[in-house]
């Protein structure tokens, strides 16, 4: 796999899903509109909250983003870990009642094990899904091909994703291994160890309930994807 730069990722990123049908949209404010939950955006997704819930009419049914985003949940592991930041961006494609968890799926493994695109090898990467849901695992393994052994199911802290109220629902993330040399050592080091070895590179949310932050959640009316 090449090395890229920042600016050359994002590119890319943005170039394949607008190849897939996908309108993009500049980074909006890191200042919330209209959104008394957050005190500044934290994600792609955040700023998209009315046209996952169907108050708004997005511009188009799929659209990619590159937005800025600030984070203070975790502050205190900036610096002692490779994988947490504060400020950064967030790579993301989105879809609001058009595709589902197939496309998401297989756009993601191509983007990243394409020679085309980011051409990760692919031995190197490990999905997880939540423990639940069957659908994305038989994808994984059917679809795309991946060996049942090298699927992990996690539970609700890893695999369902939320913040705050808004959209919400199951996800399925990809891991990379960077090797042994950035494990912690231990004999059971493997996907969803603290450690730096496994770092997660992708993480494709099936945005299908709406969350009111009391622990209440709604069928959405559309099914919607959201991926950062």
């Amino acid at each position: 796999m090449k090395a890229f730069g920042l600016n050359e990722l994002r590119e890319m990123f943005l170039s394949f899903f607008e190849s897939k049908g996908h309108l993009r949209l500049p980074s909006f404010s890191l200042v919330p509109q209209n959104d008394p939950s957050l005190l500044l955006i934290n994600s792609g997704m955040a700023p998209l909250k009315p046209y996952f819930t169907g108050e708004q009419i997005p511009p188009r049914r799929r659209v990619c983003t590159c937005q800025k985003c600030v984070r203070t949940g975790d502050i205190e592991n900036i610096g002692k870990t490779a994988r947490h930041g504060t400020f950064f961006e967030m790579l993301g494609n989105f879809s609001f009642g058009d595709y589902f968890k197939h496309e998401a799926i297989a756009w993601c493994w191509e983007f990243l094990t394409s020679p085309d695109w980011v051409g990760m090898d692919p031995d190197r990467l490990y999905p997880s899904v939540f423990e639940d849901d069957d659908e994305a695992f038989a994808i994984w393994r059917d679809e795309i091909g991946i060996a049942p052994e090298r699927i992990f199911r996690f539970g609700r802290e890893d695999n369902f994703w939320e913040h705050g109220t808004g959209a919400c629902g199951p996800c399925s993330e990809v891991y990379y291994d960077r090797g042994e040399k950035y494990g912690c050592g231990k004999p059971d080091c493997t996907v969803g160890c603290d450690c730096d070895r496994y770092i997660e590179v992708w993480n494709n949310v099936f945005s299908q309930f709406n969350s009111d932050g009391q622990g209440h959640y709604t069928e959405l009316a559309n099914k919607n994807i959201d991926t950062g």
